[in-house]
Formats: C-alpha cells, sequence, structure tokens
C-alpha cells in the first residue's frame, strides 16, 4: 500500500497463533501479478463465503457454506470480459452470484451473472448514458451492486442499483440546498463535490488516515446513506439521502470554537455520533455530539505547551512511505498538523473506542495538463499519455475511549485482528490478490500463494501473536495500532 507505517516490525522467530488456516484450493492462475483480480466476498442472506479469482483467461468460482466447506466450483472462461477491470459483484434471489467487469474508461458494464448448478454463464451490457460526467464510487449493500454517480451541469446525484439484470435510477437533489465557505461565498453543489471528491467510508471498520482526512464522506447505512461537509472550517454540514424515497434532508453541527481562526478541521461519523476535529498552531479541540440530539457529550482541548493526556501513542509525522519520526512537542506536532487537512478515524470494538487524530495531504503531479484522478471523467480515461505520482505527507496519534466516552490508557490492551493481518502480511512472501473480509466475529485474509498456486483463507481475531514457547512476539506498546489505519484496506 502506498501509505506503509510498517515502522513496528521486529524479527520473525516463529510461526503466528492467533490465526487459523481456513482452507486452501489449488489454482493455477497465470500471470497472477499483472493479470490476476480476486474478490472474496459474502451472501449476507445465506452467509455462504465466495472467492471470485480470475486471470487474463479463466474466472474462478469457489462458494463455502457458513463453516467454510468447500460445496461448489465453476470455472468460466472470461472472454466477454477481457482487459476489463472486476468492480463488483450482487447476489440473485436464486443464490447465484452476479459480477461486474468495467471498461477502461467504466463508460460500459459487461454483466456476467453465473449459475453454479447448471455451470453457465450469461452476459449482459450496461451502457452509461452520455450526460453522466463521472463515476463516483461503488458499492455492495445486501447483496445489490451500486453505483453512485455525477450527472453533468446538474445539482444532484444519481444512484445506480443493479438487482438480478434490472437496473433502477434514484435521483438525490441537492438544488434547493445552500453552500458557503467559512468566509460567506456561496458555492455549487457540483463544484464542491469537483473540488473536493466524496470519500467512501467503511462503517463499523478501519478506515485509513488519509480518506477520513477526505472534505466530503459518504457513510452508507440501512436504507439511508450520509454525507458529511467539511469545507467550512466553521462546521459540519451533515445531508441524509432516504434509499426508500430518495428525500433529502439536511444538518448542522457547529464546530468547536478556537480562540483564534481556524486552519483545518473535519469530522467523522460512527453509530450514531459524530466526531469532530478544529486545529490550528496553538491548539487543537475535539468533540463528540450526539447526532440525533445534536448535543455534545464529550470535549477535550490541547494547547501547544500541553502535554496530551489522553495518547497512547507517541506523535508521528510520515513523509511519503518513509520511515515514520516522532514529534517530541504538542508544539511540533501543531505545527506540522496546521497545514495539513486534519483528520479523526474511529472504530468502536470489544466497549472500546479506537481514534486516531492526525492530518494528511497528498499533492498530485501529472505529466499531461488533466486533473487527478479523483476528479477525472470519462474522456480522462482515455488519454494514453495521463500519468501521475504522488507526495504525502501526515502526522498522527492514537487514543482510546471506553464505553462512557473516558480516554483510558490503552496501552496494554491486546492487538486486533486487523493489528495481526497486518503483521502477517509485513512478513510472508509470495502473497498476491489479498482481499479482507469481515465477519461478525472476525476476518477472513485471503490471497493467492505465487509459489505453491494455491488460494489461502485465513482466519484471524483479535489477540496477541505469540512465539511456539507462548509468549508475544509483541505487546501493544511495540504494535501501533495506526500500522493498521495506514496499511490495510478491508473490503
Amino acid at each position: 500500500m502506498k501509505k506503509s507505517l510498517l515502522f513496528f516490525l521486529l524479527i520473525y522467530k516463529s510461526v503466528l497463533l492467533g490465526q487459523t488456516v481456513l482452507n486452501s484450493y489449488p489454482l493455477n492462475l497465470h500471470n497472477s501479478l499483472e493479470n490476476g483480480q480476486a474478490l472474496n466476498v459474502e451472501d449476507v442472506k445465506t452467509h455462504d463465503i465466495y472467492v471470485f479469482a480470475a486471470d487474463d483467461k479463466n474466472i474462478n468460482i469457489l462458494k463455502y457454506n457458513k463453516s467454510l466447506f468447500l460445496t461448489n466450483q465453476f470455472t468460466d472462461t472470461i472472454k466477454y470480459v477481457e482487459k476489463r477491470t472486476l468492480i463488483g459483484h450482487s447476489f440473485s434471489e436464486d443464490g447465484n452470484p452476479t459480477l461486474y467487469w468495467g471498461s477502461r474508461n467504466l463508460r460500459n458494464f459487461h454483466i456476467i451473472k453465473y449459475y453454479l448448478g447448471t455451470k453457465i454463464s450469461k452476459p449482459l451490457n450496461f451502457d452509461f448514458p452520455d450526460n453522466i460526467e463521472y463515476l463516483i464510487t461503488t458499492f455492495q449493500k445486501d447483496n445489490l451492486f451500486y453505483v453512485l454517480a455525477k450527472e453533468k451541469n446538474q445539482q444532484h446525484l444519481l444512484l445506480y442499483e443493479f438487482d438480478n439484470g434490472k437496473c433502477e435510477i434514484k435521483m438525490f437533489d441537492f438544488s434547493a440546498f445552500s453552500f458557503q465557505n467559512a468566509i460567506g461565498q456561496n458555492l455549487s453543489f457540483s463544484a464542491l463535490i469537483r473540488y473536493f471528491p466524496i470519500q467512501k467510508i467503511e462503517t463499523n471498520d478501519f478506515n485509513t488516515l488519509d480518506k477520513s482526512a477526505k472534505l466530503i464522506k459518504m457513510y452508507v447505512l440501512d436504507k439511508h446513506m450520509l454525507l458529511t461537509f467539511d469545507y467550512n472550517q466553521k462546521k459540519t454540514q451533515v445531508f441524509d439521502l432516504n434509499l426508500e424515497t430518495t428525500a433529502v434532508t439536511e444538518k448542522n453541527f457547529d464546530q468547536p470554537a478556537l480562540k483564534n481562526d481556524s486552519k483545518t478541521s473535519n469530522s467523522f461519523y460512527s453509530k450514531n455520533k459524530l466526531y469532530q476535529i478544529n486545529a490550528n498552531k496553538e491548539e487543537l479541540l475535539f468533540d463528540i455530539k450526539d447526532f440525533d440530539s445534536e448535543k455534545t457529550i464529550k470535549s477535550a482541548s490541547i494547547s501547544k505547551n500541553d502535554t496530551i493526556p489522553f495518547t497512547n501513542s507517541l506523535m508521528f509525522l510520515q513523509m511519503n512511505n518513509e520511515k515514520p519520526q516522532k514529534l517530541k512537542t504538542v508544539s511540533k506536532f501543531l505545527q506540522r498538523l496546521s497545514p495539513l487537512s486534519a483528520g479523526v478515524s474511529v472504530l468502536e470494538n470489544n466497549n472500546a473506542i479506537y481514534i486516531t487524530f492526525g492530518g494528511f495531504v497528498e499533492h498530485i503531479y501529472t505529466d499531461t495538463f488533466y486533473p487527478p484522478r479523483d476528479y477525472m471523467t470519462f474522456q480522462d480515461f482515455d488519454n494514453p499519455a495521463f500519468q501521475n505520482y504522488t507526495q504525502s505527507k501526515m502526522v498522527f496519534f492514537d487514543s482510546t475511549l471506553n464505553s462512557k466516552y473516558e480516554f483510558i490508557n490503552n496501552n496494554q490492551q491486546e492487538p486486533l485482528a486487523i493489528d495481526n493481518i497486518s503483521y502477517f502480511l509485513s512478513i510472508t512472501k509470495n502473497v498476491s490478490l489479498q482481499n479482507i473480509l469481515k465477519l461478525k466475529d472476525y476476518y477472513i485474509l485471503s490471497y493467492y500463494d505465487t509459489v505453491s498456486q494455491q488460494y489461502i483463507m485465513r482466519k484471524f481475531t483479535d489477540g496477541l501473536i505469540l512465539e511456539d514457547n507462548g509468549n508475544p512476539i509483541m505487546n501493544k506498546s511495540q504494535f501501533s495500532k495506526q500500522a493498521s489505519f495506514g496499511t490495510i484496506k478491508p473490503r
């Protein structure tokens, strides 16, 4: 991953415990590093687990029951989807999977339904109309596949819902709402989401700081989507999109007020709470607000002359993929943070709330006069000369709250499953096409072993990584949780 933070690694001494090989399946994927694509997903209604692994010739479908026993296998040609990207999946009421293969410019989808019982497949073709300027994101929810798109010269979003070969389009209109920056200038909805691209956030899972530092974020909930706007340092503007009625409602949450002007602010939504951060070179303020009542239930602050009483890690600065550097004082941390896009990332797990405070910026340099990839239209993808490279900077530290929203010292907390996955990947060779699937009580790491030519699925749970003698390889204080935020991308 491009923002690796694996500065915590120790010498690997022995086998890892706290993870279990669930199964392995022999696959001969042709040139998997260049041609391979894979998805590991769950049918949320039956709780069957599927592996879709493809090379430049075939797609292999492995179906496992909820006990992770192989129950079906199907290999099919990819003659309809050569040189296409596997971008999503859905499951029909009959239990058969459908895969969505996008063209290079994402203007066209080939939709293939696979019938595992009869070992046949049926292709469909879908073209986005010319009035669609660009696709914002794709996601799966309740076994359906969704595409969020922006129509040209319109102040609304279009949500394409794909279900068993049918497509329903839902429109969310923002033309009735006003958008103003901190100095009162009016902005259009279309301009905002073009200059601050919408970032999809994984609910109930880890989100890297580069994602949480984005100023417009999307959260997919049950029958709703939330859009949070933090382009105005004085407030967080939130829109609730009802997926059943397409109604759009607005809420505004004031940012905690600094003594001097804000330089950077942001928010993060988690389980009906809004976490807000506001900072400049002199101080950092933090609020937790109840989403329904909009009341503040927790506040904290630090100034440049303080020490941080609620941190469970050192303060770090990282440039690109280089080794992170320690920041010795709060003053230096705030100086480094103020020119960045602030971010706060939250994960609630086992009656604890893990929080990363920090900031991130990424500069994208292009070889041609074209916008960064986040802003690319369909036509931009067709330019063969388009290339870019990036330079990034990040600062951060970690904290933990208990269920009463009290900061606690959590240095001895055992690593989470996602920490153990990060460590495993850092010391394991011959891994490609890795996917991370979160289930109710554990994670599955699936990957293709390029030497043994097997597709392997491993179960990871919370707990220490142990040596053969039962001693932990590392304790929590040696295993920075930020490594997970920086290196793991769960599906």
